[in-house]
Parts: structure tokens; C-alpha cells; sequence
């Protein structure tokens, strides 16, 4: 069975023993094997992210760090030297099958902070559009001990739900979860399928395997809690030998952690138990009425804006009695909401330039409150 076919935009989370041998080289083999599959899953129509560990462990080798336990500030400088190998390694593997690379580097606001977060996933849904590859990595030359993600599997976990990928594939060098580790326990058995995470199967995981990887099978569960609860599927398979997608299309061992719920549900509980309002835009009753049909908040129909707020915080959608009857992310700030109330998109593009969308709320971002909620289940 082809574990990867039912899904059309994939997170692939690489880690540095993978990559890295234990010399500190790149193991340009196997990543050039690894790229071919990537290549072959880009032909067949499917959209690819990268989550690749490795700056730390190329940068040792390349600036003679052999110490295990590396100081802060020398986990930064083997970071900045890295990075450029780990990047040009990644353009040159994939470029040899005609695909460009796109490099992200993320620090931990850019997933928690609301501006920041929807400028990556712009960034990352344009290349995506462009036919290229992101290529993603904690900023490790500048992150710190006290707020550093700690480890790539969760850093993957949260780009998987930014860009809200299908799966996220964490390649590691054990083919899944197994009841104990079986490193330490000859008679742990594998686990095909994980339904839901509960304390139990929290409990099965142990701790990183090696000093060039700060994760271990306790962070990929957790990677695991962040990616289902979210609405996307993850998969732990073995990476260590060459053309892992490709075996695992072709029915390799792994385990499957199947979503809690739809992404669709996920966003939606997202939006509406999870962020704080911070203003509102009334709508008269053609807008009201659109919305119900499940089309995007266009200014035209706007009559009042109330509050202060920034582009992408929660607003409540009002309808002409002042009722709330859905609320989203806001496309535009307050002040822009303010200037192109009431006014057609033609207008509005005048007035913000051909870059700003024209919706106020897009769809996608909305979410109607009530009974009415079920009637937009594409959102």
C-alpha cells in the first residue's frame, strides 16, 4: 500500500543524523536518492515542504568542533556556517531534477505571533505556486537556549499546520513507534496505526538517540499531538536507508497517526475558541446574506468598523441588527478597513495597490457563528 497517496501537500521533516555523518559530512548520496523521490511525488502532483535539520552538525565538521556538548555560542557559529553548505547541498540535489529551493529560516514568533505567521505561509504558498521547494530550518545561528523551538520535529509540526499540509512525514532512523524502545526492550512490537495519543502511547516513546539530534520519539509524539489536532496526518519511518518516500510508496513499514478531526473543524475550533477578538466589522444585509452562501467579506458590504487591530487578529462579523453572525482574520488593518468601506474592489486596489487582496475576510479565514457555522463546512 502506498502510504503517501492519499495526500497532496506533504511536510518532510529530515533530521541531522540523516543528513550528517558522524565525520561531520554531508551524506550527499543519500540525499541525492532522497531527492529523486521528492522529485517523483512533485511529478505526480503533490506539493513538498522541507524541514531540514543539519546546519549545527555540517558546521561542526566544517568549522573543527569536535566536542559533544557545544556552547551556545558555538551552536550558533557551526548554525551560520552550516546553513550555507545545508542550503546549497539542498539547491544542488534538487536542482539537478529542475526544481528550485526556497530558504526559510524560522524563529519561534513567526509561528506564534499573528503578522508574522501569515507572512511566512504567504512566502511559503507563493513558492509553492512558483513550482518551487521551501526549505525550512529553526534560525539556529540566532535562536537561543530559553526560546529555541528545541527541536525540528515540532518545528515541523507547527510549519505542517501553518501551511496546512495533509501529512507530515518525520523520516527518522527507526521505521515508527514501537511499544517500548527496542533498542532497550528485544520484545517491543511495532504499532502500525495510531488512532489517538493518549498518556499510554506518550509513554512508549524514550529520549534522543545521539547528540546531533536534539529530538527523539518523545518530541516526535508531541510532534504528533501538535500536527492531529490540527487536522493533519503523520507518519514516522525510517530514513536511514536510501529512497525513503520512495519505500514508503511502495508499502515500507511506518506508523500512521491518524488526524483528531478535519482541518476544516481544526481551523474553525481555531478562530473561535482560541483567539481573542479584537474588533468588528458590521455588514449590511446583502453582505449577510453572502456570507451565508459561503463567499468572502468584500469592503462594499462593510457599514461600520469598531477597533483597533492588525492584519490577520480575530474580528467579529456583525450583521445589520448588530448581531454577531460570523467572525475571521481580518485581510486588512483598521485603518485600511476604515478607507475602503463600503467601496468597490476596483476601488479598493486603487486605493492599496494591485498587492493587497480585496477581501476584507477570505473564506477560508471565516467562520459563521451558530447553526449557520455548518453551512460553510469548506471554510
Amino acid at each position: 500500500m502506498n502510504a503517501l497517496a492519499p495526500y497532496k501537500r506533504l511536510t518532510i521533516k529530515i533530521g541531522s543524523a540523516l543528513l550528517v555523518d558522524k565525520q561531520g559530512k554531508l551524506r550527499a548520496a543519500w540525499l541525492a536518492d532522497l531527492a529523486s523521490d521528492i522529485a517523483a511525488l512533485k511529478a505526480a502532483g503533490c506539493e513538498v515542504v522541507i524541514v531540514s535539520s543539519g546546519a549545527i552538525a555540517l558546521g561542526r565538521g566544517l568549522l573543527g568542533l569536535s566536542a559533544v556538548a557545544l556552547t551556545l555560542e558555538q551552536s550558533q557559529a557551526a548554525a551560520s556556517a552550516g546553513q550555507i553548505a545545508l542550503s546549497q547541498a539542498w539547491a544542488s540535489a534538487l536542482g539537478a531534477h529542475g526544481i528550485v529551493t526556497g530558504q526559510i529560516l524560522i524563529t519561534p514568533n513567526i509561528t506564534e505571533e499573528r503578522r508574522y505567521y501569515l507572512n511566512a505561509r504567504t512566502t511559503i504558498a507563493t513558492l509553492l505556486g512558483l513550482g518551487a521547494i521551501p526549505i525550512i530550518n529553526e534560525n539556529d545561528s540566532v535562536a537561543t537556549a530559553e526560546i529555541r523551538y528545541g527541536d525540528n520535529d515540532r518545528l515541523s509540526a507547527r510549519v505542517a499546520t501553518m501551511i496546512e499540509a495533509d501529512c507530515l512525514v518525520l523520516l527518522s532512523d527507526i521505521d515508527g513507534l514501537y511499544t517500548a524502545p527496542p533498542a532497550q526492550d528485544p520484545n517491543a512490537t511495532h504499532i502500525a496505526e495510531v488512532r489517538v495519543i493518549t498518556q499510554a502511547i506518550e509513554a512508549m516513546a524514550g529520549g534522543a538517540a545521539s547528540h546531533l539530534s536534539r529530538g527523539g520519539m518523545t518530541t516526535k509524539v508531541e510532534a504528533g499531538k501538535i500536527a492531529t489536532q490540527a487536522g493533519t496526518a503523520m507518519i514516522i519511518a525510517k530514513g536511514t536507508e536510501t529512497h525513503p518516500l520512495a519505500a514508503l510508496s511502495q508499502g515500507g513499514r511506518h506508523t500512521l497517526f491518524h488526524p483528531a478531526q478535519s482541518r476544516a473543524q481544526a481551523r474553525k475550533r481555531w478562530i473561535m475558541g482560541t483567539l481573542a477578538l479584537t474588533g468588528s466589522l458590521q455588514v449590511d444585509a446583502g453582505a449577510a446574506r453572502a456570507l451565508l452562501t459561503g463567499k468572502s467579506l468584500l469592503p462594499i458590504g462593510v457599514t461600520k468598523v469598531g477597533g483597533e487591530f492588525e492584519r490577520g487578529d480575530a474580528v467579529a462579523v456583525l450583521g445589520p441588527d448588530g448581531a454577531e453572525i460570523a467572525r475571521g482574520l481580518a485581510g486588512l488593518d483598521s485603518d485600511e478597513a476604515r478607507l475602503v468601506m463600503g467601496k468597490r474592489s476596483d476601488t479598493v486596489i486603487e486605493l492599496l495597490g494591485v498587492a493587497n487582496r480585496a477581501a476584507l475576510i477570505h473564506r477560508d479565514n471565516l467562520v459563521l457563528v451558530g447553526a449557520k457555522e455548518d453551512r460553510n463546512d469548506h471554510v
